[in-house]
């Protein structure tokens, strides 16, 4: 372990061994990396007297958040919590498992072996190992952003006795939906978002209309080597679903082009932008993994979202060009191609074709457990949530047992990053309603 100081908290970074399959604990072993966190005011004696509580990131695919001192909601935990800020197996400082990592795997279908135990249920089991050597096996509480939501379900439904609350923002998952019914419910919200987008800056549709058919007509490639095609274009979307997203979408458009002795040309500054929106570099366990987190066993999911679009054929990138239709972002979709256009992820192209194909994934939620379910639950449901669905969410909530909701539309999907404290004071005083 090793401890250090930042303004107002002291921080002790953990090391723990946990098994690849933890239905096989003797086997092979990777390392999950912790960051625990302590107000500075309560490092000394009161440090061991505090409540344990763990937060599971959003994605899958990312890290903790780094802070710097007691910034957004982590400033409220604090006051009463020894936070822990888990890295989920594969991301941040656990064992990673990217493009330059995985190839010490072997083979694309050893690979693929391999990344199927990165799923929530894994990371449940993972948090069960660390919390019985942290907490003597005192139940901890767990705040769950996104995905980090759709893990605290599994966790309830798998290991409650571990609970001693849980609080969801923007992750209540759909017990029972497959990965295409969750794209046939999210094309129509993304619709909606380019909406209220065009909307509130009608100036940026004919940019985007530029911008696109510049990229049809010219091959661009990003600084990092990637390839920006128009459907790579349209993925820029994925900022609509945060708060401030569709300024800083707005932002971005604005410089697109640059005046060059051969004609109109994409800026440099634009293009660096993009290329910080749009790469997995730092997270391809997002894109490798995506649909994963959504399959139960019903199948396999088969590249969903790509054929799901489909059925939504306003957001075909050629024929809005062709008929003079509007260009619409998309978002919190991935796609086949973006394994050809994106350097980080072209080498799990393969991995990530079996990892579609695979029929043997285990259910994650028992709706009847959850039915039963003693543990305080609160959860954060934005009113038109771009990556999760609402009504999906809202379902869940009747399932769960004594799970008390606060449904609103003062914030996005970054709910607890934008509301910080106040999001976190609700939820807390919603768990702590007797059942």
């Amino acid at each position: 372990m090793t401890t250090y100081r930042q303004p107002g908290l002291v921080l002790t970074d953990h090391r723990f061994p946990v098994p690849l399959d933890h239905d096989r604990p003797d086997g092979e072993r990777i390392e999950v990396f912790a960051r625990e966190v302590v107000a500075g005011d309560k490092a000394g004696s009161d440090r061991d007297r505090l409540p344990w509580l763990v937060y599971l990131e959003g994605g899958p695919g990312f890290g903790a958040r780094r802070f710097i001192g007691p910034q957004a909601w982590l400033g409220r935990a604090v006051r009463e919590f020894r936070v822990l800020l888990l890295d989920q197996r594969g991301t941040g400082r656990s064992t990673p498992a990217n493009r330059q990592t995985l190839p010490l795997r072997g083979t694309p279908a050893e690979q693929a072996d391999y990344l199927a135990h990165f799923r929530a249920d894994s990371i449940v089991k993972d948090c069960e190992s660390i919390r019985r050597r942290l907490t003597g096996g005192a139940p901890w509480t767990v705040l769950g952003q996104s995905f980090g939501g759709f893990c605290a379900t599994h966790y309830l439904s798998t290991a409650p006795d571990g609970l001693e609350r849980v609080l969801i923002t923007g992750g209540l998952p759909s017990l029972h939906a497959t990965a295409d019914e969750v794209y046939r419910a999210a094309y129509p919200r993304i619709r909606r978002k380019n909406e209220a987008h065009f909307a509130r800056y009608p100036q940026d549709a004919e940019r985007v209309r530029a911008i696109a058919a510049h990229l049809r007509e010219h091959r661009v490639t990003l600084p990092g080597g990637g390839h920006l095609t128009p459907e790579a274009f349209q993925s820029l979307g994925i900022l609509l679903g945060s708060g401030e997203g569709t300024h800083q979408l707005h932002l971005l458009l604005e410089g697109a082009f640059v005046p060059t002795p051969g004609g109109a040309a994409l800026a440099d500054a634009f293009l660096e932008q993009v290329q910080a929106q749009l790469s997995y570099a730092g997270h391809p366990l997002y894109a490798v993994l995506h649909e994963a987190i959504y399959a139960q066993g019903e199948g396999p999911t088969d590249w969903a979202a790509e054929r799901v679009r489909a059925e939504y054929p306003e957001f075909d990138a050629g024929a809005a060009l062709d008929e003079g239709r509007p260009f619409l972002f998309t978002g919190e979709t991935v796609h086949p191609w973006h394994f050809t256009t994106d350097p980080a992820l072209r080498p799990l192209r393969e991995t990530a074709e079996l990892l579609a194909a695979r029929t043997d994934w285990p259910p994650l939620y028992d709706p009847e457990r959850l039915a039963a379910n003693r543990v305080p639950v609160a959860a954060a449901v934005y009113h038109d949530d771009m990556y999760v669905d609402t009504a999906h969410s809202l379902d869940t909530a009747r399932t769960v047992r004594g799970l008390r909701t606060w449904v609103t539309d003062e914030f996005e999907h970054d709910g607890v990053r934008a509301g910080g404290p106040r999001v976190l004071d609700r939820l807390l005083a919603l768990s702590r309603d007797e059942i």
